[in-house]
């Protein structure tokens, strides 16, 4: 559902101005990711069979 803004709310608003390409080029904020996706299906020596196959996927984020 959509809500439209009044005159009011719209006006009570702020904005801040992010700092120059300079000040955020020494800012330094690295994230480590690390993302692994595993399956493993099994289907050996029979005839017409089927395998399936669950895939698990995980991902972990480090920020410092």
């Amino acid at each position: 559902m959509k809500k439209e803004l009044t005159f009011e709310e719209l006006e009570s608003q702020q904005v801040e101005l992010l700092p120059s390409r300079e000040t955020l080029l020494l800012d330094t904020n690295f994230a480590n990711v690390v993302a692994s996706n595993s399956s493993l299906a099994l289907n050996a020596a029979s005839l017409l069979a089927n395998a399936h196959s669950a895939a698990v996927q995980t991902i972990l984020v480090a920020q410092g």
